[in-house]
């Protein structure tokens, strides 16, 4: 693609890509949507992403869903009512994803790193490395064996959640996080995951394997609160709270910024002018108009600077190091913003954020 051609993308794409029939099957979606990543390389204490950030997480520190049912069993439950549980039983057998397979002349779905790292939880036992599960636990929250023992400790054997000091959740968390894990009291960490995915970050996928070059309506709050919705630990597992007001404003922000990044690292990394770095650029676009609009209904630094860092690149071939650079710059701000963002403050952006009807389902 020629500079001209980015260049008038970025002039005429929509701010908002069209969403296709909601009422879609679940078999369909769980094809179509890449879902969450194993892990990225965890958060450092700034909140910076490493730019080479490896995209698999080390099967021989995934534990397995198992491992979380011991505490969270009821979001375990919730969890095998979605798409991301049922792929581990569906995909496989999906005559689309067998044709992308073998245009991209690879051994089966379930067999190779590039359908995998987004449908797929491998774990190691032994020498032995095997695909045990659909996106689980640890496709969003991280690969768990060095965090676990940090996760569970609410200050010594003895003591339980009920006791713990706020001194000691804050350390426990903070430790987590430094440990690998994408805790959700940054939601930042956990957005991440899941449009490291969505946005298909894959050129030889998409302009090859003929794989949808993202999620085009993938919007976070609406994707995260219906089905996959597993707030248990809100209500002491009595109920799937819903997310507050608040809770939804910080989100909607977070995932456009999450989804902005990730945007700009996949038009990083297109070579030509094809279906891959054109939905890239496009969706960047999109994205970029969206920021703007919420900076409108409010003033945060971090916002800004993310909006700042976007608008100065240019969405053109060979621009790696800068569209990288801004992509480290939106990131970091998101992480930030996540961290210190109170929704009451925020009710200005209302009328942006999505219905509850239009939740995925």
């Amino acid at each position: 693609m020629n500079d001209v051609q980015w260049t008038n993308a970025e002039r005429t794409a929509p701010s908002v890509a069209p969403a296709p029939d909601r009422k879609q099957s679940i078999s369909r979606w769980s094809l179509v949507i890449s879902s969450c990543v194993l892990s990225l390389a965890p958060i450092i204490a700034t909140g910076a992403r490493a730019a080479d950030a490896e995209i698999l997480g080390d099967p021989a520190q995934v534990l397995g869903a198992e491992s979380c049912a011991k505490c969270h069993e009821h979001e375990v439950a919730q969890w095998k009512y979605t798409p991301h549980f049922s792929t581990f039983e569906t995909l496989h057998r999906n005559p689309d994803a067998k044709e992308i397979v073998r245009r991209l002349d690879l051994v089966s779905v379930k067999r190779n790193p590039t359908c995998v790292r987004c449908h797929y939880t491998q774990q190691q036992v032994g020498e032995r490395v095997r695909v045990v599960a659909g996106v689980s636990c640890e496709s969003c929250h991280g690969a768990a064996k060095d965090w676990v023992a940090l996760h569970n400790d609410y200050g010594g054997a003895q003591l339980a959640k009920e006791t713990e000091t706020d001194a000691h959740r804050q350390q426990r968390i903070d430790a987590s996080i430094a440990a690998g894990m994408n805790n959700p009291s940054n939601l930042y960490l956990v957005a991440r995951q899941c449009l490291a995915c969505h946005t298909t970050p894959n050129e030889e996928l998409v302009n090859v394997g003929g794989h949808h070059p993202g999620s085009p309506d993938f919007e976070l709050v609406s994707w995260s609160q219906g089905i996959v919705r597993h707030n248990f630990l809100r209500t002491d597992g009595k109920a799937n709270a819903s997310s507050t007001p608040e809770q939804l404003r910080v989100m909607y922000v977070v995932g456009i910024m999450a989804d902005l990044e990730a945007s700009l690292r996949a038009t990083a990394e297109a070579s030509r002018k094809a279906p891959f770095g054109v939905a890239a650029a496009q969706r960047a676009v999109g994205l970029k108009h969206r920021l703007h609009d919420i900076s409108k209904k409010m003033s945060d630094a971090h916002v800004q600077q993310a909006v700042d860092a976007a608008l100065a690149v240019e969405l053109k071939l060979n621009r790696r190091d800068a569209l990288t650079a801004a992509a480290d710059t939106v990131g970091k701000a998101a992480f930030d913003f996540a961290t210190k963002a109170d929704g009451k403050e925020l009710a200005a952006i209302d009328p942006l954020l999505p219905k509850t009807a239009d939740y995925k389902k």
